[in-house]
């Protein structure tokens, strides 16, 4: 006779089951494009689709950002540029210049040559004139293809959802004994058993190992779904910490008059990083324009290729290039808290451990989108399962009246 399980255990399954029968399609929607999206920059520098964002490497030094700027701009006369950026030695600087019309947002970047500052070409995203594959997935991914302000949330409370179907999953999963055959069925997929055992091994056995990773990845979306879930986060990682607010130094507005032109000042505090860095980072971006008087100048430099985490940021007195130090402009000088607040994208994408981590980040996204479909065909064929019981329980009693009916009639 097998042990009744317990009310917390019922209702532990019962939850597991309904809760992944209402975020089921979500869940796999947003697993799949993840699946999909985490090798994008790899794709489209393979395919060669966007060859504009490539340049060839020259034995010289990058121009300065006055010179990029005064080519982006001319071709974008009447917008502000909101930020500029360098990439690698083999990559097109880019200017980009947010709009809105007609009540939507739009987004275009100007790519040029950081040796020669030729223009190469201007592109628009996020608009009815340009349809772009990646981005048509990361926005399934980020809000199911509906407006941000109804599809994120969906997104975000079916990710808590399923952030408590790898808890209750667990604990469904967990060997009642450590007989072999329990640790077989727990640990190991049955290939040559029914289509049955195998899909529930499928849903079993690779919802168990990939249960760590996939808590991971849940986390770290939920940061960008909810503000409070990420502040929560920084409060346990740092011990108590509330987690600071976007924060730079704001520069001495006494020395107003002595300020030169705001794009010159800028090439200064360029110079700067580029002495100090050396020419070695992976990448670059700033803040092209200041918007008030005691704006900083602020330059972030990228110090890994495909990665954002390991970056030194730095800040400027827009008047006197006065350079600021503040709390986490340094991956390695920062508390664990902000690293991991840095390393959030990163670990996303699995891009903190380079092209190892994308792959591992991949399999761990399919197996996520997989866990909807096989734990569906698992709820299916227990549905079916008492009907044939029933059936056999008919039949059974069928053949019990037959034989008692020919008793009689030997009687007789």
């Amino acid at each position: 006779m097998k042990n009744k399980k317990s009310t917390l255990r019922q209702l532990n399954d019962w939850l597991h089951l309904w809760l992944g029968l209402v975020s089921g399609l979500v869940v796999f929607i947003v697993s799949i494009t993840g699946c999909i999206y985490v090798y994008h920059d790899e794709i489209e520098r393979a395919l060669g689709s966007e060859p504009w964002k490539y340049v060839e490497v020259q034995n010289k030094e990058y121009i300065p950002p006055s010179v990029v700027l005064e080519t982006a701009m001319a071709q974008m006369p009447d917008s502000k540029p909101t930020g500029l950026t360098y990439a690698n030695r083999d990559g097109a600087a880019a200017v980009g210049f947010s709009s809105f019309t007609d009540g939507k947002r739009s987004f275009t970047a100007v790519f040029v040559n950081p040796y020669t500052g030729e223009f190469i070409k201007k592109q628009k995203f996020l608009g009815k004139d340009h349809f772009n594959f990646f981005r048509f997935i990361l926005d399934g991914h980020r809000a199911l293809w509906l407006p941000y302000d109804i599809g994120r949330p969906i997104v975000g409370v079916c990710t808590l959802i399923f952030l408590f179907l790898l808890v209750s999953g667990l604990i469904m999963w967990w060997p009642k004994n450590l007989k072999k055959s329990n640790l077989n069925k727990s640990f190991k997929i049955k290939w040559k058993g029914t289509f049955k055992r195998v899909n529930y091994d499928l849903h079993n056995v690779l919802g168990f190992y990939s249960l760590l990773l996939a808590f991971v990845i849940a986390v770290t979306g939920l940061v960008w779904s909810f503000e409070w879930f990420e502040d929560g986060l920084y409060y346990v990682t740092s011990a108590g910490d509330s987690k600071p607010g976007h924060h730079h130094p704001h520069s001495d507005t006494t020395q107003i008059d002595t300020a030169t032109d705001s794009v010159s000042v800028l090439d200064l505090a360029w110079y700067k990083v580029m002495a100090e860095e050396k020419n070695q980072m992976a990448g670059m971006y700033m803040t092209p324009l200041m918007e008030d008087p005691d704006d900083a100048i602020e330059i972030i430099a990228y110090q890994d290729e495909g990665s954002w985490f390991n970056r030194n940021i730095y800040y400027y007195d827009q008047y006197t290039l006065e350079r600021f130090r503040v709390q986490g402009d340094r991956f390695d000088e920062a508390n664990f808290a902000d690293q991991l607040d840095m390393l959030n994208l990163d670990l996303h994408m699995g891009s903190a451990l380079g092209l190892t981590g994308k792959t591992i980040a991949f399999f761990i996204s399919l197996i996520c989108g997989s866990l909807p479909i096989t734990g569906l065909i698992v709820w299916l064929n227990k549905k079916k399962a008492p009907g044939k019981k029933k059936k056999a329980s008919k039949a059974s009693k069928k053949g019990k009246l037959e034989i008692r009916e020919n008793l009689e009639e030997q009687l007789v």
